[in-house]
């Protein structure tokens, strides 16, 4: 009799964590269907940005103004943007960079566009990040409008990944608009 009971325990909890289950996946179902990869429509674009370089600086360096130029040339490869950059700082720092992003899409207006990029970095009289080689990962959380245009927030680090003896990183944060450059 008490092994009836027991199974029988076992049984509706296993009943019960299905249900559980199948509701999820009909809850979650609806919600993961609205996020979709790449921008497949949207034209090339040109992006422009403006914020903080180096906003958790270390002993050796200071937050600097930066201004940042980037063409993107659109979903080239399957889901993968390309593109190509340049920033420069108040305290002269020059960072010249070539990636790819994916988009995110959450609605067809809130994309977050993950990115990774690599290129040539001159310091300027600013932060020194210890290699002419440098690595910048991050993303970008952006409103995207009916004509294309985006307007958003862009947060990267940038470091040389271990190839210099000195390795400080960074981080910044800008205020990026693009427009598509058709």
């Amino acid at each position: 009799m008490s092994l009836s009971v027991s199974l029988w325990g076992i049984g509706r909890q296993a009943a019960a964590v299905a249900i559980g289950l199948v509701l999820i996946g009909f809850v979650a179902r609806p919600a993961a269907a609205q996020i979709t990869f790449g921008s497949p429509g949207d034209p090339p674009h040109i992006a422009l940005g403006a914020g903080a370089f180096d906003v958790t600086p270390s002993h050796r360096g200071s937050t600097a103004a930066e201004l940042r130029a980037e063409y993107r040339f659109g979903d080239v490869f399957w889901l993968v943007s390309p593109f190509i950059g340049t920033s420069g700082t108040s305290d002269g720092a020059f960072y010249g960079y070539g990636g790819f992003g994916v988009d995110v899409d959450f609605t067809p207006n809130l994309v977050l566009t993950p990115n990774v990029a690599a290129g040539y970095f001159a310091p300027g009289s600013g932060t020194r990040l210890g290699y002419a080689l440098e690595f910048r990962s991050g993303a970008e959380l952006a409103w995207r409008f009916a004509d294309t245009s985006r307007l958003g927030v862009a947060v990267h680090h940038i470091s040389n990944a271990g190839l210099g003896k000195h390795n400080p990183g960074e981080q910044e944060i800008l205020l990026m608009y693009s427009f598509p450059f058709r």
